[in-house]
């Protein structure tokens, strides 16, 4: 027995995939049971299905698991599916594509899944699948994430297909499709507007008054950011300690210091097992390409400069930060200076809303951002490199899905 394939849909599927298997294999034994894993509940379904003439009896075993609170977003892990839902998003927001739309409607498809199936049977079985998986998938407006090699396949490594068993995306960043349907059953989307609460809808509101004034583009139908209530904003020593691993990668961008003296510079301080595996890889090899993409932390070291209440007014993003603005004696580093200096001087924070109330704005202006790439128009109003580099650190400010800095996702 093996995986085959893993479907994933919107729709809550567990009575659709025994009807369905019924008028597939009339003639199969169809037991269910259910099974406990870590503390979460798994339906199992086994089918037994006569081969041949002997009448050999061939099993599939399909497991079958739901989201504690079925929604139309990912907005919390309230679950070991959710769970493996966020980690997907986050896989298939890393993967080097060509197919830039494509992975944005891929990733947008991920955050609407509510059920997964997991269909396992020996290599005998699985061309007999097919008809099965073809039926459920499209009364499903599922998705599929495939074997590489495998009968309903389309890519000789793993990948996902759509609903016609179309390939959406691989590993290797290919696709076959144009466009990718994303549907959401209404109750689910009146349910979480009907749990907005007060703080979360005046935050919306302000933002959007924010957005009207510099005639920055406005989607009413983006949902609210988390609460106050729910949200951990990170600690301020934690805030503290990432600016200065980020102004130090920042100055070897700018060519004021080579990437071995900043990995001494980090050990002499025992910082370095603190850097991200991206910094690390960045600092041990830092080609004029990277350089340039690193520069464009001066906006993260700012948002997180402005959290710890350094940077007095984190401004419009409508020019670039300036780093120089900030007084030496009160940046990460420097020379002759111990950065832990820094980092224990750093006891609060700026408050709650005001991290949230920026969230939101960002969020907003992102949206805007990447709604006028697609649409292949300029945003004059807007730096989007800037947007793009401050929203990223405001979502790790306040813990947007529990990522860690090297994969923190900037969803709109």
């Amino acid at each position: 027995m093996e995986n085959y394939c893993t479907i994933y849909s919107h729709a809550l599927g567990y009575d659709t995939i025994l009807t369905t298997l019924e008028k597939i294999y009339p003639y199969g034994k169809i037991e269910t049971s259910e099974e406990e894993t870590d503390g979460e509940t798994f339906r199992i379904i086994t089918v037994g299905i006569p081969s041949g003439l002997l009448g050999r009896i061939k099993k599939l075993r399909i497991s079958y698991r739901e989201r504690a609170q079925p929604s139309y977003q990912i907005t919390s892990i309230d679950s070991a599916l959710t769970k493996n839902l966020a980690g997907m998003l986050n896989f298939v927001a890393s993967l080097e594509s060509p197919h830039d739309e494509i992975k944005r409607l891929l990733v947008e498809k991920i955050k609407t899944l509510n059920c997964e199936f997991a269909l396992v049977c020996s290599p005998s079985l699985h061309a007999s699948l097919t008809e099965f998986i073809e039926t459920i998938v499209l009364e499903l407006d599922a998705i599929v994430f495939a074997q590489g090699k495998i009968p309903i396949g389309k890519s000789p490594v793993q990948h996902f297909l759509d609903k016609n068993l179309e390939l959406i995306l691989d590993l290797e960043g290919e696709s076959e499709v144009d466009t990718l349907g994303i549907q959401i059953e209404s109750h689910y989307f009146d349910a979480a507007q009907a749990s907005i609460t007060q703080d979360q809808k005046a935050r919306k509101e302000r933002s959007e008054e924010v957005l009207k004034a510099n005639q920055v583009k406005i989607n009413q139908n983006l949902p609210a950011i988390i609460s106050e209530a729910e949200v951990q904003i990170r600690a301020p020593q934690v805030i503290a300690e990432r600016a200065a691993l980020l102004a130090v990668t920042n100055i070897v961008a700018f060519n004021q210091m080579t990437g071995e003296q900043a990995i001494d510079y980090l050990k002499s301080f025992d910082l370095w097992e603190k850097a991200t595996p991206k910094e690390v890889d960045f600092l041990q090899n830092p080609t004029d390409e990277r350089k340039t993409y690193e520069t464009w932390k001066c906006e993260g070291i700012w948002t997180l400069l402005w959290a710890l209440n350094v940077v007095p007014d984190l401004k419009f993003p409508d020019k670039l930060a300036n780093l120089n603005d900030v007084p030496p004696a009160q940046y990460p580093i420097g020379p002759d200076k111990n950065p832990h200096d820094f980092i224990a001087q750093m006891t609060e924070s700026r408050a709650k809303t005001d991290i949230l109330d920026a969230n939101d704005l960002y969020y907003r202006i992102n949206w805007a951002c990447v709604d006028a790439r697609l649409g292949n128009q300029e945003l004059s109003q807007v730096n989007p490199g800037v947007v793009y580099e401050r929203h990223y650190a405001l979502n790790w400010l306040i813990n947007y899905r529990g990522q860690d800095w090297d994969q923190v996702t900037c969803d709109t």
